[in-house]
């Protein structure tokens, strides 16, 4: 496990004595030992109620401007942009009741994909869980997150079932791209091809058992994974990277398409 900066241990525990915080964990490739020397330090803060938003205006420092809840969108929620040291240092508030929520709600196989600035293909709920099985424990004065933490390590079944049987989707969008195709639509076959590569790309994670945090790199994991169709991520790669722009060459790329999410629903429905 790679050692903690200093500044950034001082900084979590100040966090946690700020009214309303429940506690601090990392995040990101940092908590997962993938960064690099640049890489930033997300911290999640994790709250109750309203957290105190002078408080953390008052730590952050003159020049730093601090977003309270919603003030990001309705799923990042808010936060603020730091640098210590020429790095940067991210904190994202996280409401740990609505946090609680969603884990009940994925250990019932339901999950919901919002609309959020930043993520392109939604922001998939059972991120909020995922990022506390991934992350690591700061600052948590009253153990909750290490009892959260403790809960997340074992990947619900019901939501796997839910995640791998959602790829019916990308069978409905490239039928529908099909259409798009023929009106020489490019904008809306492209949407329609990027969304179903998603879509199997979080059903190919939860079939592993594995949480899937955002579209960031997702598709460089899920070609490595067990029993993914031979060069899934470099065909994948083709059909987004190319989708065409005349009706034939738009219709040429659906008909890869269709045949890919064939093999892919094949393997998650095997």
């Amino acid at each position: 496990m790679q050692p903690i900066d200093e500044h950034i241990e001082a900084m979590a525990a100040r966090l946690a004595d700020v009214p309303g915080m429940v506690g601090v964990m990392l995040g990101g490739s940092r908590a997962r030992g993938e960064h690099r020397p640049e890489s930033d330090w997300d911290l999640g803060l994790y709250y109750r109620g309203e957290p105190d938003l002078a408080a953390l205006r008052a730590l952050a420092g003159p020049d730093v401007k601090v977003a309270g809840p919603g003030g990001w969108g309705p799923w990042v929620n808010g936060g603020a942009w730091l640098r210590i040291d020429g790095v940067a240092v991210d904190w994202i508030l996280r409401d740990l009741d609505r946090v609680e929520r969603v884990w009940a709600d994925c250990r019932a196989g339901r999950y919901e994909v919002g609309v959020q600035a930043g993520h392109p293909l939604g922001f998939w709920s059972p991120c909020y869980p995922g990022e506390v099985a991934l992350g690591r424990v700061l600052a948590d004065p009253t153990g909750e997150l290490a009892a959260l933490k403790a809960q997340t390590a074992r990947y619900p079944e019901p939501l796997r079932d839910a995640l791998t049987g959602g790829a019916w989707e990308a069978e409905f969008l490239v039928g529908v791209a099909a259409k798009g195709a023929a009106r020489g639509d490019t904008l809306y076959v492209a949407l329609c091809l990027s969304r179903a590569v998603g879509v199997l790309v979080q059903a190919l994670y939860a079939r592993e058992r594995r949480w899937c945090l955002n579209e960031k790199g997702a598709m460089a994991i899920a070609e490595q994974l067990p029993h993914v169709p031979a060069d899934f991520g470099e065909r994948a790669r083709q059909l987004l990277g190319a989708t065409g722009e005349t009706p034939d060459a738009l219709a040429a790329t659906v008909d890869r398409a269709r045949v890919l999410v064939g093999e892919v629903t094949a393997v998650l429905r095997g």
